[in-house]
């Protein structure tokens, strides 16, 4: 890199913002398709039970996601690895449900 250009250190952080609503707007795909078997004419008690564990889940990443945007904007930086603890791990409960929805 030259003396007169200076990296762009915004960018990066927008770039990271982006990725966390891309990311929660994903959830709320997965969650709605996870749902979706419940409302077959012969759902029972699992698939419902299923359906809201799922869209509970989507809402605890989608505020996982705000809280990290947020943090994005902070001065100074926060660091983020709490919220990406538990949304991996809430994505493994994501994958989990997904596994019982093709037993079921």
């Amino acid at each position: 890199m030259s003396a007169d250009r200076t990296p762009d250190h915004g960018a990066s952080a927008e770039r990271t913002r982006l990725a966390w609503r891309r990311t929660g707007l994903s959830a709320a795909a997965v969650a709605l398709l996870a749902a979706r078997p419940a409302f077959a004419p012969h759902a029972g008690v699992a698939f419902w039970l299923i359906a809201a564990t799922a869209l509970t889940g989507c809402a605890a990443l989608i505020a996982l996601a705000q809280r990290r945007v947020a943090g994005l904007g902070a001065h100074p930086r926060q660091p983020g690895r709490q919220a990406i603890t538990a949304y991996a791990l809430i994505t493994c409960g994501f994958a989990a449900l997904g596994g019982l929805l093709v037993l079921l």
